[in-house]
Parts: C-alpha cells; structure tokens; sequence
C-alpha cells in the first residue's frame, strides 16, 4: 500500500499541480469523443454520408474513407475544443492559486503527496449559489496512483474543512463523461441532486450534461 500525506498548498508546486489538472483533463477527451459519435444525429450523418458515396460512386473504399476522415476531423475539432476549456481554468483560478484558495479562510487547496511528489489535489470555496455551501474543485488523481484511496481521502479533507469552518453542506460539478469519479463521489457520501443540459448551443447539440452533488454536513453528524 502506497503512502501518501495530504498537506496544503504551497508556492513551490505552482507548476506540477497545474500540470496534474491539465493531464488529467485530457484523458477526458476519447470519452467525449466517443459521446458525441454516439449522438443519433451524428449516426445518421454518418450513414447517410456513407450511403451517398457508395451509391454515387460504387465503390466502398471512397465512402469507408470519407467517414474515417470524418471521424478524425471530428476528433481534432473537439480535442481543440477541449483544451480551450483546459486553458480557460489555467487562466482562471489556477492562475494565481494562492490568492483564489489560500488569502481567505473561508477556501483552502490541498495536494496529496508521495515520497515528495505531487501526486493529487483538491480545492473548495464558498459556492457562489448559497452561503453556507462550500464547492469541491479541482480534484485530480494522478493515473498511476489512481485506486488507491486518495481521491476519497482528499474528499474528506474538504468535508472536514466545512465541517470546521461551519458550512452546511459541500457541493460538486462533475461531467457525464466522469463517471468512475461521480462514483467515488457517491461512495464518499456524496448524492447528485441535480442534471441539467450544458446551456450553450454545442451542449445543446451534443447533450452535455453536468451533474450537480451534495454532501450534507448536518445529516452526516
């Protein structure tokens, strides 16, 4: 068994803690690749594509090509549009972590460490919704250290951290192609209360949903 220590934030991990996020997140993208391939729209496109060519040229080697580029155009569109979303969050409050989590008491970032290496991190703050909702943020797992209980141990420390500071309950966003994290999420405790269509018009196009999770301090006590 590995180990690991959890401890906070400090200036020094400025760029591997960076580094996890955008790594992590991009493991993402055949998952939403494969998402968006299987829209019923995006079949029929295909199909018909498919058939198109065939019927007008006779051949199946023109048609089998035309959707194989397709395919491959699709794929280096959304890993594009992916890695604008990664960019948009290093610039936003990954940009100066130290001033977004760790200048106000009521918000804090944690990394998990092993034999000196950055491995995970987490980060919460007041939600912008209620008051007395702190928001989870930011949770990365290194790949080879994944299974190991780290992500839970990190989700702990930021429901201790609301615990302390008096908060209520502790929220979440995860994304529908994050399911192995949703489902350590739930074995923590925490419970999704709410799934809503991403409202711009490629979320609309491609049904990108986000699930919502609540841990409710006064319940778990």
């Amino acid at each position: 068994m590995v180990e690991y220590t959890i401890r906070g934030y400090v200036g020094s991990d400025y760029e591997v803690v960076r580094e996890l996020f955008s790594h992590g997140m991009s493991e993402y993208v055949p998952s939403v690749c494969l998402h968006v391939v299987t829209r019923p729209w995006v079949l029929f496109a295909m199909v018909c594509l498919f058939l198109s060519l065939l019927f007008s040229s006779k051949s199946i080697i023109l048609p089998v090509l035309a959707v194989t580029l397709a395919l491959a155009l699709g794929r280096h569109v959304l890993g594009y549009i992916w890695s604008l979303y990664i960019d948009h969050c290093l610039r936003e409050d990954l940009q100066d972590i130290e001033k977004t989590y760790m200048e106000d008491q009521g918000s804090h970032f944690w990394v998990a460490e092993v034999e000196d290496s950055v491995v995970g991190t987490v980060a919460a703050k007041p939600s912008d919704d209620r008051q007395d909702e702190l928001m989870l943020k930011r949770m990365s797992v290194r790949k080879d250290f994944r299974g190991l209980g780290i992500a839970k141990a990190l989700s702990r420390e930021v429901i201790g951290f609301a615990r302390q500071r008096g908060y209520r309950s502790v929220v979440l966003n995860t994304l529908m192609v994050q399911r192995e994290a949703q489902k350590m999420y739930e074995s923590v405790g925490f419970r999704k209360y709410e799934e809503y269509e991403l409202p711009t018009v490629y979320g609309k196009l491609v049904n990108f949903t986000i699930s919502k999770y609540r841990y409710d301090i006064t319940a778990a006590k």
